[in-house]
């Protein structure tokens, strides 16, 4: 049985306490993204197929997904993020895994690239 070994604060009336065996995160990050060149390539005829690929992405990577939307030319996705993975790595491997998706179902008449930066931005739970 693990010990409590210290009282580290209280949240709408929880209290927490730091104990040696677990470890309490709550990390909310938006991520925003274009096409590259900001083309207006992201159809509406498949843009939920996508939400849905990427969802999966940050799942198999174990974060939650809270949101997700996109406009012809870039995407915003808001996660609960888990510790374990880098934002960079994370992003890296959505892009990556979700461009070669687009190009294997052949959704776009033309080349698909996302472009090489992205925003992303921390807030609290209020």
């Amino acid at each position: 049985m693990y010990r409590s070994i210290g009282t580290i604060g209280a949240y709408q009336g929880f209290i927490f306490h730091f104990i040696v065996a677990n470890s309490y995160t709550q990390i909310h990050i938006q991520f925003v993204f274009a096409v590259k060149f900001r083309t207006a390539l992201i159809d509406s005829e498949w843009k939920e197929r996508l939400h849905q690929y990427i969802t999966g992405i940050f799942q198999e990577n174990k974060h939650k997904m809270l949101q997700i939307n996109s406009m012809p030319d870039h995407i915003h996705i808001f996660i609960g993020m888990r510790p374990h993975q880098s934002i960079s790595s994370l992003i890296q491997n959505v892009k990556t895994e979700s461009s070669k998706w687009i190009k294997l179902q052949n959704l776009c008449s033309q080349p698909f690239a996302w472009q090489e930066g992205y925003g992303a931005f921390s807030y609290a739970k209020s």
